[in-house]
Formats: structure tokens, sequence, C-alpha cells
């Protein structure tokens, strides 16, 4: 139906149900219609047809609008899923900071029934260290921010609980009337993260901090120290052959035994920052608020005193040693990393003092580790380019007089500085590892050179070669004295391996590799007997031929008692076991007569010969062979 406002008079008077009476009326009629009437109906038509074509925009209009006002239809439906199923728990909070409602039961995250968190003031169950941070993002958030911050709540049973929380303003009607705040739960993670943290900065055995917690403490050390004004230092601390300890209990006592030295340290330090596990048995701390040099040796004299009362290790009294190398900051200008190079210098040297002590670092000992350094290199070169020789010692009967051994002597002809005694290059070797293809060159070199001494005449003696407790520790050591002897022809019982007492400790393997070396015929005896772990269980149950005594007691046999007594000693025992004896290191005629005396069966010294190159050890042997070769004669 077609509603048309206004005056109806005009179609009333243009109705096509009006006939016109007559033609005349009109200019001209078609079909019934004058030219008037033609015109009015057209009008009327156009207008209807514009009301219409209006009506019907109007309508779809209106269709149009029912639709976009509609919206997605799902809307309702989907605040509904999400205020039922998501994963994320959210509630409201009114302006006054209580809970008015939550999407979804709580007592899983934070043990309250949703009917206890109903009206509960939300700050109730915030953690006092977190109180300050909620208070402020709620604020922000009523100002109309949006916030993210972690938070520590109290769970209903009293633990603490780490929460993520996303705040957005409540709005109605252009007023904010609280606040929606998104809750998650991050416990896990912040657990993980600390774990992540632990492992990245504690040692995991023994809970101390490691290398990269104690350096950076240590840097932050140093920086208050500078300002301040006061000295600290820094201790390198490693235990005295704690390898026995491995090997002697296992890994797992040893580890008991680094548990109980933290503890004892931890006892004399300040903060528990200040000692730290570096690797292994190596330990480092930090002294500081140090007054003076006194004050340095009185905390380090404490520090080795704790250490003194023995470990127990499955109720074994174990008593244990340390090294300690210090580093002393008066200047402020070191860093971290510098001190604790310095620190592990000094604590090198100690080692090769003897161990059991500690000393400070000097300038000259950074000299001495690059001297180190460099001879380290250097000698690699020097394997390569063959600039090592042997010097050969004779070994002397001591009832004929006459030449009976040669011992092997290593050399160094360096390029530069000429002969270098063993002792500058030595020490280098056994620390860098040198010392096993040294070592094996040595063998090889030895017999090659007795073989040719043989070929050339000379009657047969064996050569004497150190072992190093590097070499004795190979497994495959029998197989490579076995191949040198093959690949030099000499006869095996002409070469004879000198091992040191400390070599011995592990019984049941030093047992099981001297006698394979014993099996294929080679001689074996101790060097330097009386200076290390001497036991007459080892003497009894390891296949030993002679026992060679030290220079340190034979050098004073004629002016000291105690060493007298203790070289007679050593030669009445060694004969009631059916070992021979050689003494090493004899200088003079009136410790000749003694060891004559006391019935040694061998010697080895200047009062006989120095060490000499291979040519002339050759022109002696030609010039002693079956000759008295001592110039004194049997007491």
């Amino acid at each position: 139906m077609l509603y048309i406002a206004g005056d109806c008079s005009i179609i009333k008077e243009i109705s096509p149900w009006k006939r016109f009476p007559n033609r005349e009326e009109g200019r001209s009629l078609v079909n019934g219609w004058s030219d008037n009437g033609l015109w009015l109906a057209a009008m009327v038509a156009g207008v209807v047809l514009t009301v219409s074509f209006a009506s019907l925009g109007w309508m779809f209009a209106r269709r149009s609008s029912r639709k976009s006002s509609m919206g997605p239809s799902y809307q309702l439906e989907l605040l509904d899923s999400l205020y039922n199923n998501s994963p994320i728990a959210f509630a409201v909070i009114d302006r006054q900071g209580r809970f008015i409602d939550i999407n979804r039961d709580p007592s899983d995250l934070v043990g309250f029934s949703k009917v206890e968190m109903t009206g509960k003031p939300f700050a109730t169950m915030v953690d006092d260290d977190s109180q300050d941070i909620t208070r402020q993002i709620f604020l922000r958030t009523l100002k109309g921010e949006k916030c993210s911050q972690e938070i520590k709540i109290i769970h209903k049973q009293g633990y603490p609980m780490d929460l993520n929380i996303h705040t957005s303003p409540l709005v109605r009607r252009n007023k904010i009337i609280g606040l929606l705040v998104f809750i998650q739960d991050i416990s896990d993670r912040k657990r993980s993260m600390e774990r992540i943290r632990y492992m990245a900065y504690y040692d995991d055995m023994t809970g101390l901090p490691n290398r990269r917690f104690f350096t950076n403490r240590l840097e932050e050390k140093l920086k208050i120290g500078k300002m301040n004004g006061t000295r600290l230092a820094v201790c390198y601390l490693d235990v005295d052959r704690f390898k026995l300890v491995n090997a002697s209990f296992g890994r797992d006592f040893g580890d008991m035994l680094l548990l109980q030295i933290a503890e004892r340290l931890s006892r004399g330090l300040s903060e528990p920052g200040d000692l730290a596990r570096m690797e292994g048995d190596e330990f480092a701390a930090c002294l500081d608020g140090l007054q003076d040099d006194e004050d340095v040796a009185r905390r380090l004299d404490q520090m080795m005193v704790v250490l003194e009362e023995p470990f127990e290790l499955s109720g074994v009294p174990v008593q244990i040693t340390v090294s300690i190398g210090v580093a002393v900051c008066d200047s402020g200008t070191e860093d971290a990393a510098t001190l604790l190079k310095k620190a592990d210098t000094a604590l090198h040297r100690v080692k090769e003092n003897g161990k059991n002590d500690y000393m400070l670092h000097s300038s000259d000992m950074d000299n001495v580790a690059l001297h180190k350094l460099t001879i380290q290199h250097e000698m690699r070169k020097a394997l390569q380019n063959q600039e090592f020789l042997l010097y050969y010692q004779p070994q002397y009967d001591l009832a004929s007089g006459q030449i009976v051994g040669m011992e092997a002597l290593i050399r160094w002809k360096h390029p530069e500085r000429g002969l270098v005694p063993p002792g500058e290059f030595i020490p280098a070797a056994e620390e860098s590892g040198i010392i096993v293809p040294l070592g094996d060159w040595v063998i090889e070199e030895a017999c090659r050179q007795n073989k040719a001494w043989q070929d050339a005449g000379i009657p047969s003696i064996p050569v004497s070669v150190n072992l190093s407790i590097r070499q004795f520790s190979q497994r495959n050591l029998t197989d490579k004295v076995s191949e040198i002897l093959r690949h030099t022809g000499l006869d095996a019982r002409y070469l004879e391996l000198e091992i040191t007492e400390s070599m011995t400790m592990d019984v049941e393997r030093a047992s099981q590799c001297l006698k394979e070396l014993t099996d294929i015929g080679v001689t074996i005896s101790i060097d330097d007997f009386g200076t290390g772990y001497s036991s007459f269980h080892y003497l009894k149950k390891l296949p030993i031929a002679r026992l060679k005594i030290d220079r340190s007691f034979v050098r004073d046999i004629q002016q000291d008692p105690n060493d007298a007594a203790i070289v007679a000693a050593i030669i009445a025992m060694a004969h009631n076991l059916q070992l021979q004896v050689i003494a090493e290191g004899v200088e003079t005629e009136d410790q000749v007569h003694f060891l004559r005396s006391h019935r040694c069966d061998e010697m080895q010294g200047f009062y006989g010969s120095k060490p000499l190159p291979s040519s002339e050890a050759m022109e002696l042997l030609q010039a002693k062979t079956n000759r008295l070769a001592l110039p004194v004669q049997s007491a």
C-alpha cells in the first residue's frame, strides 16, 4: 500500500475511473483519453514511481540496517565461551580492589574457592614484597592505562606463588567502574629460570658459587674497594694430592671430601659468596677489609688451620694439605681476571716448592710463568728439530771398581742458549705433557746407543733410563718398550727402567705394569729411594731388582749421623730383601769408604765421572774395559 502525505485532491481529480464526457473538451483523445488527461496521467505515474522507488530503497536500507545492527550473530556465545572455557583466569575487581567476579574456579590456582574470593580484597593475597607495585598498577589502570607486571602472592596453603597479571580498565557509559585482571601462574617458569640461573652461576655439587659468579662478584668488590680505598686479596687454593684420594676411596668419597672442605673454608669468610669452587679440587676465596700484610698472613694462617683436623671418609681419618696462591690488590687498578691469574701463578709456585703452604704473588712470578710457556713452546720445536741429546754417567761396582752400567741423562742443546740443564725444562715438560714423547725418545736413543756400543766391541752393560709418572701411567707402556727393543735390536736385559716411589702408590696397577716389563726381560729399580712414599709392602710385592739411595742422604753421611744411619739401614734392609743397592751423588773418597764399609753394591757420581756425551762415554768404556775404574781400593 502506498501512503502519500499531504493534500489528496489531485488524486481525486485525476482518478483514472473518471471518464471525460466528450471529445470536444480536449484537443485530442487517445484511447478515450484527452491530451490533457494523458499529461496528467503521466505526471501522476512519475510521482508514483518515484515514491515507490523511495519506498523500496527505504525497505532495503531498513533490512540492511537490521542485519548490521545484529553484528556477528555469535558475539554473546563467544563471550560466554571465553568466560567459562578460557585457559587464562581473569577477574573483575571493583574500584576498592575487591573481587567481584572470576571466570573460573580459582581453587586450583590460589587455593581459595570462588565464594571465598568474592568480595575479598586482592591486596590480602599479595606478598609483602609485591604490595607497593601492585597498588601502583591498580591505580594506573583506574586512570585508563593497560598494565602488565609480575607479582608474588601467597597461596591459601601459605606458600608463595609467582603470577603475571595484565590489567585493563572496565568501562561502563564512559566511566571506569573497575578493573579486568588477567592472571597467569608463572611459578613453574620462574623455577625453571632460577634453575637455569643456578646452573649458570653455582657449582651443582658443593652449592658454592662457580667461576663466573665469583669473577662478577670480585669485580663489584674491586669497584667498592677502589671507592673506599680498602684492600682485598684473592686466594686460589688447591687440595694437595687429591687424585690419591679419588684413587684410594673413589670419586664419590672424593666429592664428599670436597663438600667438607668447602664447609670448613666457609666458616672463616664473612659472606657466603666469598668462596667459590673453580674446578675440580680448586677453590677461590676473597678476603676483604684487610689492614696490612700481617692481617693478610693472619687470615691465611686461619685458612690453613681449619683444614688441619683430619677428615673422615668411610670411617677412615684422612689428613689433607692445601696449597694457596694469593694476589693482593692495593692500587685498585687490577681487574678480577688479572687478580685470579696472579693468584693462580702464585699457586703454581707453591706447588713447585713442595706444596702445603701459601705464597703471595710477586712480579717476578709473571716472568717465570712466561718463561715456562716459552720453554714449552720451544721444547716442541726442539723435539722436531732433534735438539735433544743424551749424556751418560757411569755406574761403578764398589767391590771391583769396574764400570757395570750407564745412566742416560737428557740434555737440551738450545740453538741460542747452548746446553740447557734438565732442571730448567723437565718440570715444564712434565706439566705440559711433552714428557711422554720426550721420554719415549730417551728410551729409544739409549737403547740404540747401547746397541751401537755393543756392536763396536764394548762389553755389554745395561743402560738405565728414568721413567716419568706420565709415561708409567700409559696403558701401552710395555708395548712401546717391546717395540723399541725390537727396532733397536737391544737385548731386554741390558735396559733398566728407573721409577720413583710415588709411582708405586697404586700397588695393584704398578704390580701389573712392572710384571709385564720384567716378563719381557727389562730390569726395574727404584730411584731416589727414601724421599717419597716409602713402604716395605711394595718392596715385597713388586718385581724390583735394586734401590738407588737418593743423593740427599749420601751428601752428608760424614757430617750427619742421622743420614749415615739412614743409608746404613737402607743397605741392610735391601740386602735382607735380596735387592741390590746403588748410591748416587757420590763425590768424595770418604763417602766411597763409608759405602764400601757398609757393603753397598754400586755407586754413581762425580767421584767416578761426570755425565759424558756419547762419544766421550764410549772412550771411557774402551779405556776402562776390564780395568779398575775407581781411583781407590776397597777398604
